[in-house]
C-alpha cells in the first residue's frame, strides 16, 4: 500500500479535459519525477495528488482515505506542496517566510511555540537559509529565494513533499543545487518526493521512481529510469530521435538527441533514421 495514490483520475478544467483513465501510485519513500511534453498533464497531476484540483472523475487517495474528505489543515499537516509560481508578500523576511509553513499546526489555543521555532530552524538549517533569516525576500536571488519556499514547506514538517517545477527560471548551476537539496531530503530525511520536471536527464539523474506522460495518452510508463528510458520511449513521447547512454557520473540514463541533418535549400527533409 502507498500513502498517496490516484485511481482512475479524469482531470480538467471546465469543459477541457487534460487527462483521463490516470492509474498512479507515489512509492512510499522515493523521489518520483512527472516528466513528459508541454501539456501533457504533469502539473494537472501534482495539483490532483495535492487537492488543488477535484478530478471529474476517479479519487486520489491519501493514506487509504479519500483526499477530498480531509479538511484543509488535515491535508497540510501530511503533505506540503511548493507550487510552480510563488510570490511572496512585499517586504516579508526569510524568516517570517518560513513560519508560515507552521500555519498548519495553529490552532485558537496553541499559538506560536518552542517546537514552531525548532521546527523553523530545523527548516531553514535544512535549506542553508539560516544567515538569510532578516533578509526581504525579494531582495534574494532566484536559487536563495527558492530555498527559502523550500524551507516553509519544510516547515509544515510532513514525510509527503510535492514540488511543481521547483527548477522553472533558474540558471543551471542553481538548478542542480535545489535537485541535489531535494536529493538530501529524499536520502537523508526520509522524505517522500513528488516533482514536476521539464529537463529529462535530470529527471533520470535523481529520480528513484519516473513517471512519463503523453498528450492524448496519460501516463505511458513508470517505474525506475533505468528499465523504462529507451530511445523508443524517448522518441514515441517527445518525438526526439537519440541515444540512451550511460552518464559517466551517475550511470543513469543520460538522453543524446542524434546530430542534426542539414537540408540543403529547396531540397526535400530527410526521413528520421531508426534508432538502435
Amino acid at each position: 500500500m502507498t500513502r498517496l495514490r490516484g485511481e482512475d483520475l479524469t482531470l480538467a478544467y471546465d469543459e477541457r479535459v487534460v487527462a483521463t483513465g490516470l492509474d498512479v501510485a507515489v512509492p512510499d519513500g522515493s523521489f518520483t519525477v512527472i516528466v513528459g511534453p508541454n501539456a501533457c498533464g504533469k502539473s494537472t497531476l501534482l495539483k490532483a495528488l495535492a487537492r488543488m484540483l477535484k478530478p471529474r472523475a476517479g479519487a486520489v487517495l491519501l493514506d487509504g482515505k479519500a483526499i477530498s474528505s480531509y479538511r484543509s489543515k488535515d491535508v497540510a499537516r501530511l503533505l506540503g506542496l511548493l507550487p510552480q509560481t510563488s510570490i511572496a508578500p512585499g517586504g516579508i523576511t526569510t524568516g517570517e517566510l518560513v513560519a508560515r509553513g507552521r500555519y498548519p499546526h495553529q490552532r485558537v489555543l496553541r499559538q506560536w511555540s518552542v517546537q514552531d521555532e525548532a521546527a523553523v530552524d530545523r527548516a531553514m538549517e535544512l535549506t542553508g537559509v539560516r544567515e538569510l533569516a532578516d533578509r526581504p525576500v525579494d531582495e534574494l536571488s532566484g536559487g536563495q529565494r527558492q530555498r527559502v519556499w523550500l524551507a516553509m514547506v519544510l516547515a509544515q514538517q510532513t514525510s509527503i513533499l510535492l514540488l511543481d517545477e521547483p527548477t522553472t527560471f533558474l540558471d543551471i548551476a542553481h538548478q542542480v543545487e535545489v535537485l541535489d537539496l531535494c536529493a538530501d531530503l529524499h536520502e537523508d530525511g526520509g522524505h517522500t518526493l513528488v516533482a514536476v520536471l521539464h529537463d529529462l536527464n535530470q529527471a533520470c539523474r535523481y529520480a528513484t521512481h519516473l513517471i512519463v506522460m503523453k498528450p492524448g495518452r496519460g501516463i505511458v510508463a513508470q517505474g525506475d529510469p533505468a528499465d523504462i528510458v529507451t530511445a523508443e520511449l524517448v522518441r514515441d513521447v517527445f518525438g526526439l530521435p537519440c541515444r540512451v547512454i550511460d552518464d559517466p557520473e551517475t550511470g543513469t540514463p543520460l538522453v543524446v538527441p542524434l546530430r542534426r541533418q542539414r537540408v540543403a535549400v529547396g531540397g526535400t527533409a530527410p526521413q528520421l533514421s531508426q534508432v538502435d
